[in-house]
């Protein structure tokens, strides 16, 4: 089911399935969100929950025993319930039942509230342990932006603009498992120039970002800038080896698989480990210009 929030400047969208979104649309008529194209990649922005990315065989352990879990978890695919909504914010929630305590055994309630204000539209993200027992998890968004936004622009036109940064590369295999191994990236004036060849290894995944990323072109006045303070990687997206005519921004908290290994929830170092009775909470938002 459809839902839509807005203020004078933004409409937003977001369907139910998933609690994706489908636009956000300017009052200024800007379409910034990706539309979606099978040709391409039929989501606009999916919910990461409760792992980001890729599992070695589509698995993981917990305390001696085998799970199967697609990538990106079932976030991207649940049906959402609403918390409460109102003219300028709505919440969506799914909690463990039996299909998911099949995947992922600990007891939880995942919630996301869209909210606009002003140019910007927040996404607060909560995860509430309700087992008796740590919870382990990766969350992350993964919405799409089109590129270009402005007819008489191209994909090429546009570049990703960071702060003052010295980020790393975390190095992937070719089959989108983490080999351990980072590299320096620059960034010369703290510039990215997009190119569809920059994806034909799959996306480009950054740690040492402070938080911020715009997209925008000097041939244009319409663009996004993404803030994610609480999340330290950020990954970059198109469809490998297409002329795609978007670019994902996502703001991860944790990584993949290493090649070849079943992770250990309880061990893999960068997820996060939630105590019983407690709850974890993060915004990442998004200006639109």
């Amino acid at each position: 089911m459809l839902y839509r929030i807005q203020n004078e400047l933004l409409t937003v969208t977001i369907d139910s399935l998933g609690a994706q979104l489908q636009s956000i649309l300017g009052a200024n008529g800007t379409e910034y969100l990706w539309q979606g194209d099978s040709r391409y990649w039929s989501d606009r922005a999916i919910n990461i929950f409760p792992y980001v990315a890729r599992l070695t065989k589509g698995q993981y352990t917990y305390r001696g025993k085998t799970y199967e879990m697609p990538i990106h978890g079932f976030g991207p695919t649940a049906e959402y319930a609403v918390a409460a909504q109102e003219k300028n914010a709505i919440t969506f929630f799914i909690e463990d039942n039996d299909a998911f305590l099949a995947m992922y055994p600990f007891r939880f309630r995942f919630s996301l509230t869209y909210r606009v204000e002003g140019n910007a539209l927040y996404v607060d993200t909560r995860v509430e342990n309700r087992d008796e027992k740590t919870l382990y998890f990766g969350v992350g968004g993964h919405p799409g932006f089109n590129a270009p936004m402005e007819e008489g622009l191209d994909f090429g036109d546009y570049y990703l603009q960071f702060p003052p940064c010295q980020p790393r590369r975390v190095e992937f295999t070719p089959a989108c498992f983490i080999t351990g191994e980072e590299s320096p990236f620059h960034l010369p004036e703290g510039k990215l120039p997009l190119d569809h060849s920059m994806f034909d290894d799959d996306a480009i995944v950054l740690k040492g970002v402070p938080g911020t990323v715009t997209l925008r072109s000097d041939k244009g006045s319409r663009g996004v800038t993404m803030h994610a303070p609480g999340l330290p990687v950020f990954g970059f997206w198109h469809m490998p080896k297409t002329d795609a005519p978007y670019i994902c921004l996502e703001p991860w908290s944790s990584l993949p698989s290493r090649q070849d290994i079943i992770e250990d929830l309880e061990t893999q170092p960068d997820l996060i480990a939630l105590e019983a009775g407690r709850q974890w909470n993060t915004t990442w938002w998004v200006e639109c210009f």
